[in-house]
């Protein structure tokens, strides 16, 4: 068992992120079983949920003639436009089915219909928070580990998030697919390294 100091972050462990969904990553589903065995040896376990309110604008679908996966600038910088994923309600933004989700906190991010949410920390605009941090605070939690989907997008930020607010943080990525879009993992893989994010 980890010390009563360190927490498991499960980020984005989603129908519509895995084989099926609407913006599936490859191999979404084999992380599931042995997340839920790392839960055991964690005090301490949150789980981020990805939750969009319809006709988010970062869905392609809120641009006219705009295809997912290419890019728009926006007020806090270039966002990159997806197929609608993870609606508030709907079946895809549910958590896979064989999830624990019998954890201490589950927060809900991508809120805003304004702005994307990849971090559980932060809004893109990188200075909105999410609240996440104020809890493991007030938890004394000062080491995180995280897992989960996608490695390139929301576990990265929220890795380098958490080690820019000062946390001791490991991204497990035998326990994370990537949508590698474009080259993606290795950029936000070697953004994690210079973060100071150990890769395990």
């Amino acid at each position: 068992m980890n010390p009563a100091t360190h927490a498991l972050i499960v980020i984005d462990v989603q129908n519509d992120f895995c084989p099926g969904g609407a913006l599936a990553v490859v191999g979404g589903d084999e992380i599931v079983a042995p997340i839920n065995a790392l839960m055991e040896q964690f005090p301490v376990v949150v789980l981020t949920q990805d939750w969009h309110p319809k006709g988010h604008s970062s869905f392609a679908s809120s641009h006219d003639g705009a295809a997912p996966f290419s890019a728009v600038q926006m007020s806090y910088g270039e966002q990159t436009l997806w197929p609608d994923h993870c609606i508030q309600g709907t079946e895809g933004a549910a958590f896979h089915p064989a999830l624990r989700t019998d954890a201490d906190l589950i927060i809900r991010k991508g809120m805003n219909p304004a702005i994307d949410s990849y971090s559980a920390f932060f809004e893109n605009d990188r200075t909105t928070p999410t609240g996440l941090e104020g809890y493991l605070r007030t938890r004394g939690i000062t080491t995180l580990t995280l897992a989960g989907l996608a490695t390139d997008f929301c576990v990265a930020y929220s890795a380098i998030d958490a080690a820019r607010l000062g946390f001791a943080v490991t991204v497990r990525t035998d326990l994370c697919r990537a949508i590698d879009l474009g080259g993606s993992l290795a950029a936000m893989t070697a953004e994690m390294t210079a973060a100071g994010v150990t890769i395990a």
